[in-house]
């Protein structure tokens, strides 16, 4: 199984990384989840997800039973959103930048090979005549999560 990471629509990133890397600190994961524990155990969560989605021979029914939501509230609320894709990306993080001290210039440190990662991220993409919603899987189990919770 590979690991997997979930990119936002407003391209949040990585737990997995933590402070540093090629992103501002307001588009990090750790944003929203504070509890290192937490984190973790939602990107444990988000990995089966995607696997069992990718290995699910009716994705819709997946989709159904995992209670993903065919149909969201639009901004106004006037009309519903469908969903009509699902969408998995992969990407490798290479090298990690931040900010060096006292100097405009990043810090920039290349992973060897064996330290390169990949993540793969999933969004579910709904519409209407006048909206597109993209959301991340990460924000749709922490939402799960809070019903449980509750």
């Amino acid at each position: 199984m590979m690991p997997h990471d979930h990119d936002h629509t407003h391209d949040h990133h990585h737990a997995s990384y933590g402070a540093g890397h090629n992103h501002d600190h307001a588009d990090h994961l750790h944003s929203h989840v504070h509890n290192e524990d937490e984190a973790a155990d939602l990107q444990v969560l988000a990995a089966q997800f995607i696997d069992g989605f990718v290995q699910a021979k009716d994705k819709s029914s997946y989709l159904k039973l995992a209670g993903v939501p065919f149909e969201r509230p639009s901004k106004g609320g006037a009309k519903a959103l469908k969903l009509i894709d699902v969408e998995l990306k992969t990407e490798w993080q290479v090298g990690t930048a931040s900010p060096s001290f006292g100097s405009r210039e990043l810090s920039y440190l290349p992973f060897p090979g064996e330290m390169i990662s990949e993540r793969t991220n999933m969004s579910l993409i709904y519409v209407s005549m006048d909206e597109k919603s993209v959301l991340d899987l990460r924000d749709f189990l922490l939402t799960k999560k809070k019903e449980l919770d509750q």
